[in-house]
């Protein structure tokens, strides 16, 4: 029989792994097809802390490390921070905590 790609079925997030992390996190999501995603950190007052995906994504299995920088380059202070996952009219939010 012939073997099969893995496509997911749905657009989804796992938990960020490990969590809590210090100082790298990794964020993992499934694309059913090919598509413009962002993958965006928050604090919990909801600033934007770093973008780390805003571009066309094929369908697959992806994983994003996040080193607990922020847009410049700054390591950000220990806390429970906030990442989200967009695509089309699909937003996933997840917590995560960085402990140092």
């Amino acid at each position: 029989s012939d073997v099969a790609i893995s496509i997911p079925e749905t657009f989804s997030v796992r938990d960020a792994y490990p969590n809590p992390f210090n100082p790298n996190t990794t964020l993992s999501f499934s694309m059913p097809y090919s598509n413009h995603v962002n993958l965006s950190i928050y604090d919990m007052n909801g600033r934007l802390i770093n973008t780390l995906v805003n571009e066309i994504i094929t369908e697959g299995y992806h994983s994003v490390n996040w080193n607990g920088l922020d847009m410049n380059g700054n390591s950000v202070s220990s806390g429970m921070y906030i990442y989200t996952i967009q695509s089309d009219n699909i937003s996933i939010t997840k917590k995560m905590v960085l402990m140092k």
